[in-house]
Order: C-alpha cells, then structure tokens, then sequence
C-alpha cells in the first residue's frame, strides 16, 4: 500500500533477501533532521498503524527485523517501540513480541462544506485548543487583500494547536481586525472558539471562502505536528464573512492528513451541465 509520500508502506515479515524492502524504508530516514532517528522511526510505524497496515491485534516485526529495514540500530528501535507503547498503540510482551493495539488510535476528524460553520463549531467544542502566541501587528498584503484593510492595518496574529485526544491534529494561525479583536480578552483565545468569541464580539460570521491545497510540512509545523519535516500537510485558507459581508477572520491551517479530511457531495442539476 503506498503511503502519501509515495514509498511502499509494508515491510511485511522480512527476509535477508528482501533487500530492495529494506533499502526503501532506511530511505524514508534522514540523520540530517533534528527529529532523533528513534522518533522518525516512530511516526513511520505509528502511521502505518493508524493507516491499516498493521492491523489492531497484529504482531509487528522483530526489533532486530526492523533495524535491518531501517538501517538503524536495535536499540533506535526499541526506543521507537517504547514511544508507541508510551502512546496505547501497541503492547510488549516479553516472548511474544509487539503486538498493535488500535485502541489507541485517535480518531479521524472529519468536514464537509455544506455544514461548514457547524463542523467548525464542533471541531471548537470537542477538541483542545493550545495557545502557542498572540500579538498584534501590521497585516501584510495577503491579508490586506483577504480581509479587505487598508494598507498598514494592524491585525491580531494568534497561533494555535489543535489537538484531539491529546494527539495534535492541526496548527493554526488566525488574522483578526485590530477593532474587533479588541471586543474579546486575549486569555479566551485558550478556552473559546474563536467562532464564538467573533460571535459575541458582534461580528459572527455567516459565510466562509476558503482555498485548498497541498503542502509541505515546515519545520515549525512538523514540530508542532509531530509529523516528519517537509511531510505532506493539508492546507486550508479560509475567510470569514459577516452578515454585513465585511471580512472578519483569515485562517490558515496546516492539517494532518491522516487525522483529518474534508467531505462533500455535489449534485447535478436537471439538464444542465455544471455541478451543485
């Protein structure tokens, strides 16, 4: 099964012969990041676990199997076995090996555009929230333009972590009118939906733009990601809209994609060619 950086993701139960298998997985590595090899291991299995590959209840290979895959020591490997049992995705057992427990999986999180402003109130309510920094500043000329400010309008810059269950899946940086923000207390960034916060700041937002695309993890998203650096991130640029039409908030979110999607679902429209 490919993994979304396009290497094959099973090792399978390794023979001496396997060679090419293991060469793959060792070039998934690189020394040349600050992420210790031991956690690099780690996230590759821990992926391959939350992706199916390794099924809940499944041995996975041997320590000494899967430092000849990776290329890495027996005791890199341990520690990488060590952090998923730390973290309720598998258990160890002397004589019987490291088995996969699922029950430790976090759970998907998932949105779709017809019910956008609830998915993201429900996203607000159900997960945890990390404030990471918060300051006012000039808007730059991306959000100038999205937020429709003149030029050297000041803005509040937040950024924040998302995490579910305790597992981080989305970093989030936010761009706030300088007026508006200064209608709610900086300390219930921590605890409130910004959505609510816009709310009861008399400019709750009706209508929402936004843009998708694909990304690469920086290093500062990765960090905070606990995902690989330059790892394939889900981007979402998103304007909100008050009932006025003037803009009241620009989001920008790097996502995990294995701990979140979007849905839709489109409709064709009697004898016409486009799409709902």
């Amino acid at each position: 099964m490919p993994s979304a950086d396009g290497v094959g993701l099973g090792i399978g139960h390794l023979t001496d012969g396997a060679s090419d298998i293991g060469a793959r997985d060792a070039g998934l590595l690189n020394a040349a990041l600050p992420t210790p090899l031991y956690h690099q291991v780690y996230l590759i299995l821990r992926e391959r676990i939350q992706s199916g590959v390794y099924a809940d209840g499944e041995t996975l290979p041997g320590e000494q199997e899967l430092a000849r895959a990776f290329d890495v020591s027996r005791i890199t490997v341990k520690r990488a076995l060590n952090e998923l049992a730390a973290n309720n995705l598998v258990s160890r057992h002397r004589g019987r090996g490291t088995i996969v427990s699922t029950g430790g999986v976090i759970p998907l999180v998932s949105g779709s555009f017809e019910t956008l402003i609830s998915s993201l109130r429900s996203m607000g309510l159900t997960t945890e929230v990390e404030l990471l920094e918060v300051a006012d500043e000039p808007a730059n000329a991306l959000v100038v333009s999205r937020l429709k400010l003149e030029p050297g309008a000041t803005v509040q810059r937040a950024v924040r972590l998302r995490k579910l269950q305790g597992e981080p899946f989305s970093y989030l940086t936010t761009f706030v009118p300088a007026d508006i923000a200064a209608r709610y207390p900086i300390d219930e960034l921590r605890t409130t939906p910004l959505l609510t916060l816009l709310e009861r700041a008399g400019a709750e937002a009706v209508e929402a733009e936004q843009w998708i695309t694909a990304g690469a993890a920086s290093p500062t998203v990765s960090a905070c990601l606990d995902v690989p650096s330059g790892s394939p991130v889900l981007k979402i640029e998103r304007i909100m809209i008050g009932a006025d039409g003037r803009p009241v908030q620009m989001i920008v979110g790097h996502y995990r994609p294995d701990r979140f999607q979007y849905h839709m679902t489109s409709r064709r429209k009697s004898g016409a060619e486009g799409w709902t």
